[in-house]
């Protein structure tokens, strides 16, 4: 099998010039990284490490020994196979792809945060504070580079100015938008009242509700950061890429942010995730 091997990387060799195959090997590693790095923090991510490896493996072992015992019809079989296993993974895949489109219709390419950003976390964390507190349960995502306006559809629009006060009187019990999510749009309070997607139950521990699935399942899905106070135990939560960081004070909350939305520094990080 080593000999075989050996023997394959040499024909590739014998056949293209070094400078050719460094061209077409970054090209491939290229490809990989952004669609790795596209997949980061979602259900899929692991899915596709999966496949990969199978696939990859079984192609080297098919060809080598297809090769070595003069089995073509194997050969032949395995590549139908790839091509099946391709319009599988369109299938398995439908939630990245459509995220995918989401992102290539509304993505900004002058997008970002007004330059009151400072005031704008202020904000954020004052009413988080307040609504922690109490005990008062908050859902609020703050959109960056993937646009959510597919999301919020179903939502109610608001477009008003972020301030704490307008966010605790949304949270309120029994307000009429108190219940699901909040999305912030460049500084504004573009739409209440939205369903983020849920994060797998078992992807959580048990005690944290549909919260805080709602809010990594959101930062599963896109770039958002999704800030999060428990009803239960008022603690303040960041859900970014996947990853859910808990029982934040308000000084490490406004670091997190600072950090997340591009105004602080990485010991910001290092204190909040503390």
């Amino acid at each position: 099998m080593e000999s075989e091997l050996l023997n394959f990387f040499n024909r590739v060799h014998q056949s293209y010039a070094w400078w050719q195959i460094a061209i077409q090997l970054l090209l491939i590693g290229a490809v990989i990284f952004w669609v790795v790095r596209f997949l980061q923090g979602t259900r899929g991510a692991r899915m596709l490490k999966g496949i990969g490896i199978v696939l990859v493996t079984g192609y080297l072992v098919v060809h080598l020994v297809a090769q070595k015992f003069g089995l073509g019809q194997i050969e032949y079989l395995y590549g139908n196979f790839l091509v099946f296993a391709g319009f599988a993974s369109i299938v398995v895949f439908q939630p990245e792809l459509r995220r995918g489109l989401m992102r290539l219709g509304e993505a900004r390419i002058f997008g970002g945060w007004s330059r009151q950003v400072g005031d704008e976390i202020e904000q954020l964390v004052e009413s988080a504070t307040f609504l922690s507190r109490r005990k008062i349960g908050a859902l609020v995502a703050i959109e960056r580079e993937t646009g959510l306006a597919a999301l919020s559809e179903n939502g109610t629009r608001l477009d008003a100015e972020l301030s704490a006060d307008l966010l605790n009187t949304i949270f309120w019990p029994n307000s009429p938008l108190h219940d699901l999510g909040v999305v912030v749009t460049q500084g504004r309070i573009a739409f209440a009242a939205v369903q983020f997607p849920l994060a797998e139950s078992g992807e959580l521990e048990r005690e944290l509700g549909s919260r805080h699935r709602a809010a990594v399942g959101l930062s599963q899905e896109s770039d958002a950061v999704v800030l999060v106070v428990s009803e239960e135990t008022g603690d303040i939560s960041i859900a970014e890429s996947g990853r859910l960081i808990r029982k934040l004070t308000p000084d490490s909350l406004r670091g997190l942010l600072n950090e997340l939305l591009g105004r602080g520094d990485d010991e910001d990080v290092k204190r909040a995730a503390a």
